[in-house]
């Protein structure tokens, strides 16, 4: 079946800071992007294929590549279609990749509840991005027909994004969040367990096997499961977000790719180092409130045109601005919560 037909209906979405009505996405584009993250892909499995522990100095050389690669590209967006999606491109990965550590927050949850053996771990991860990945473009495509109905879809997503800010500070408030749920009592976990019969311990890689003759899934599949469920969870907050950014598909396509793919190896880098960061968030709670409101105040500058837009500058500085005070406001509580423990020693 050719992708042509739906790469065309997916750019026709204009840019949210721009009044054009086409998006950079030609279809030769989509098909060039979609086959260099298959490739990407394929080489993740190549490399996950043999189970065995990341090292910390494998993990920095995936990070460091996968994090070059959106630099790369939002370089060539801006040599070959000017500053301003390469700015909105830059701002929307901002988000995402934001978006995508309070993924793997849960992840660490998800792995150390059902206790994956850590040879598998980044199997796990891996399976996690094709899901999210293949979630996303279904969101991005609703979210791109919405849009062709009328700016009110602009208000829709607006109102996501604050009612998902609010929900994670009341969370915080009232200490419901995910980390003390048993994540075996999910419901998609649940099910697996009622209608299939599970093995007792893991089997390398694989999803199920044969046992006393019957087919069975291995623990890893059901873990498979409760993180595709996560996956459908942040998907609501992270496609609305960017579209808060930028209205063209493709470059909300390309800013989610470019922010998961790296995550295999970021998991392993961050590991240690997201528990230090206390107030992650409350910053990612500001920052979707900021994007709600920025999609609100863009839909009413569509009926009343005196009400003022959030430009996409002006974005990336808030929201690098609000990462840098959760960093530096959760390192220093995380020192002084560390001090009195080096004074009796």
């Amino acid at each position: 079946m050719s992708l042509h037909p739906v790469v065309s209906a997916l750019s026709v979405a204009a840019p949210a800071d721009s009044a054009a009505s086409s998006s950079i996405g030609s279809p030769w584009l989509w098909a060039v992007s979609i086959g260099v993250i298959l490739g990407l892909l394929v080489t993740d499995f190549a490399v996950t294929r043999r189970p065995h522990e990341v090292s910390m100095r494998e993990a920095v050389g995936w990070s460091a590549f996968y994090l070059t690669l959106p630099v790369v590209f939002g370089v060539w967006l801006w040599a070959a279609f000017d500053r301003g999606p390469a700015l909105e491109f830059i701002t929307g990965f901002v988000v995402e990749k934001s978006l995508s550590v309070d993924n793997l927050f849960v992840f660490m949850l998800i792995l150390t509840g059902f206790a994956v053996p850590s040879t598998i771990q980044q199997r796990v991860l891996l399976y996690g991005i094709v899901g999210a990945l293949v979630l996303r473009g279904i969101f991005i495509a609703a979210g791109a027909a919405l849009l062709q109905a009328g700016t009110w879809a602009f208000l829709l997503f607006g109102l996501i994004l604050l009612v998902s800010a609010g929900k994670m500070l009341h969370q915080m408030r009232t200490g419901a969040s995910f980390e003390g749920r048993d994540v075996s009592e999910m419901r998609v976990v649940r099910l697996l367990r009622r209608i299939t019969p599970v093995t007792d311990d893991y089997r390398g890689t694989r999803l199920t096997v044969r046992q006393h003759g019957r087919r069975a899934l291995t623990p890893l599949a059901v873990v498979v499961a409760a993180v595709f469920m996560t996956d459908v969870v942040f998907a609501v907050d992270s496609v609305p977000a960017v579209y808060g950014i930028t209205a063209d598909p493709y470059l909300v396509f390309a800013t989610n790719a470019f922010a998961l793919l790296g995550l295999r190896a970021l998991y392993f880098v961050v590991h240690a180092t997201l528990a230090k960061l206390v107030y992650l968030n409350q910053g990612l709670a500001i920052i979707l409130a900021f994007i709600g409101l920025k999609l609100v105040l863009h839909w009413s500058h569509g009926i009343w045109p005196a009400v003022p837009q959030v430009p996409t500058p002006v974005s990336l500085i808030v929201i690098v601005g609000v990462l840098a005070v959760v960093i530096a406001a959760s390192l220093r509580t995380r020192r002084r919560a560390e001090q009195p423990a080096l004074e009796k020693e």
